[in-house]
């Protein structure tokens, strides 16, 4: 009996356990306790697309669309097309954001976005964190694989992509110009954007012909509208007062 009871008892402990480890997990697109307590906020809520709107078109009805949890992107329909751009600028932060691609899917997350009408398109100032299915053909292209700092360096670190429609984890660091880009848990790009190599290395590609690229520490967050579907979740930031130290 004494035995029974014992079993009984662990039984009930163990299910206590996993009951408020599951419990503490938040929703998608919910911030946990501590993630309010370290000065996270969430940049989707899940059902709107507040704090958004469509590059230098305003709030207009696009190809953007909150759908099921999920910002997605429905490049197949007859939408207004463009790149999606948050309300507010950023300076120091941590982003980080859950996002899935469709087969031969090619998207990007833009930062320090300077919005203007004489600026085309976000990519003209921001550099881009690059999303890449890995059946598309630049993934065959080192400088373009995804996690990397578009078309400037290879991942830093190797990492894996999902397969098509399968969720990745990716992480966005800025302090005070220096970045560092993290997909899946593997950091996958390092710059400063201050430095002489920085600007050496802007000189030497097309991206020169863009006098505002790349010049700015901050600005607005963009994500990119391509040819193929993809969806966002779980986007949060929050603001950096102090030197990240892996920076």
């Amino acid at each position: 009996m004494k035995k029974l009871v014992t079993i009984i008892t662990a039984t009930a402990l163990t299910a206590a356990i996993i009951t408020s480890c599951s419990s503490t997990k938040p929703k998608d697109n919910e911030l946990s306790r501590q993630e309010k307590e370290q000065g996270y906020q969430l940049l989707f809520d899940g059902k709107t697309l507040k704090g958004w709107h469509l590059y230098n078109q305003g709030d207009v009805s696009s190809v953007w669309v909150a759908q099921d949890g999920e910002l997605k992107c429905l490049p197949g329909t007859a939408a207004t097309h463009g790149d999606l751009v948050t309300d507010q600028d950023f300076e120091n932060y941590e982003l980080s954001f859950d996002w899935k691609i469709s087969r031969e899917g090619n998207s990007g997350v833009f930062i320090n976005v300077v919005e203007r009408p004489d600026i085309p398109t976000a990519w003209a100032s921001g550099p881009e964190y690059q999303l890449l299915e890995k059946g598309h053909l630049d993934y065959e292209k080192e400088m373009k694989r995804p996690g990397c700092l578009y078309n400037f360096a290879p991942q830093l670190n190797a990492a894996e992509v999902k397969p098509p429609n399968e969720w990745n984890h990716s992480a966005i660091r800025q302090q005070d110009g220096k970045i560092e880009f993290m997909l899946n848990g593997i950091v996958t790009a390092k710059e400063n954007f201050n430095s002489i190599h920085w600007k050496e290395a802007v000189a030497n590609t097309s991206f020169k012909n863009f006098p505002e690229f790349g010049k700015h520490l901050k600005g607005r967050i963009a994500l990119q509208d391509w040819n193929k579907g993809i969806s966002f979740k779980n986007i949060k930031i929050r603001k950096v007062e102090k030197a990240i130290a892996s920076l």
